[in-house]
């Protein structure tokens, strides 16, 4: 039988767990560990002391259906007329209702 790896160490895993907690980054961790992103998030995940970024900056996300009727209404056409544009990526629907709306 082939022996297994040991990917982190109790010791690793505790200097890793001591200084996520006590704010430092998880892409400098990786750095200086040697590990790439991804494995430092997995095993800070694994130990529970993982949080994920937030995405939002408190204010709630417009949905695109709503995006979609402002194009339709900045274009003078009915909403049903864009529906299909719906399928289209967020950020460009909000680039286009602010140069047009």
């Amino acid at each position: 039988m082939t022996e297994k790896t040991v990917n982190y160490t109790e010791a690793l895993t505790k200097e890793l767990v001591d200084r996520y907690v006590a704010g430092e980054s998880v892409e400098a961790l990786a750095e200086s560990l040697g590990k790439t992103t991804r494995s430092v998030v997995a095993k800070l995940s694994r130990e529970g002391v993982y949080k994920a970024k937030t995405r939002a900056s408190g204010v709630a996300r417009v949905k695109k259906a709503d995006l979609v009727d402002q194009l339709a209404t900045a274009c003078g056409v009915a909403p049903e007329v864009f529906e299909s544009l719906e399928k289209a990526n967020h950020d460009v629907l909000e680039a286009l209702v602010a140069k047009l709306g």
